[in-house]
């Protein structure tokens, strides 16, 4: 797949592969682990769980009262954890402080991504970026607490651009969302 040209975007134009080194470095993590839910603070719990559940498709597998909610995908324990427990009506980290960039929902494949655009759409939430990375296709939001979400499908690792080191070719390039609606049917 030949790579697109790489426009300047807010995330950077490229990502460059780094070489690993000093003692932390030198065993990588087991490869079967893997991010297994991501909990957020929110400032209003019913609001948190509409965008999650309602625009985004989780379920409700808990709730404890006004204070939590876990939702999943496929039945999961959970995938999404919200909490008002330290963030009950408080207000949006600035956003030049630390924390949070975004969380990213993996879809399965192309068609699952763009039903997910269109239920997007449909619920009149913007997207602030759609982006392809060349390994992926991601669309980018952002939850009603202003966390960072990003809507992703991977391209199969056969198709995945490579640099001529063999390392991957990983780039932004802007996504054609029209072309991505269209595979919703």
């Amino acid at each position: 797949m030949p790579r697109p040209r790489a426009p300047e975007t807010r995330y950077g134009a490229r990502v460059e592969a780094t070489q690993r080194s000093g003692p932390a470095a030198a065993e990588p993590i087991d490869a079967r682990a893997d991010i297994g839910h991501v909990h957020l603070k929110v400032s209003e719990l019913d609001r948190a769980v509409g965008f999650w559940r309602d625009v985004l498709g989780f379920e409700v597998q808990l709730r404890v009262g006004d204070e939590a909610a876990f939702l999943s995908a496929g039945g999961y324990h959970h995938h999404i954890g919200l909490n008002t427990w330290q963030s009950r009506g408080g207000a949006p980290p600035p956003p030049t402080s630390t924390g949070l960039f975004h969380v990213a929902v993996r879809y399965p494949d192309r068609a699952a991504l763009a039903r997910a655009l269109a239920r997007v759409l449909a619920a009149g939430v913007p997207l602030t970026g759609a982006s392809d990375h060349g390994v992926s296709e991601a669309l980018y939001l952002r939850d009603p607490d202003q966390n960072g979400v990003e809507l992703y499908r991977d391209r199969p690792q056969a198709e995945w651009p490579r640099r001529p080191d063999g390392g991957y070719d990983i780039y932004t390039a802007p996504l054609d969302v029209a072309a991505l609606l269209e595979a919703a049917a």
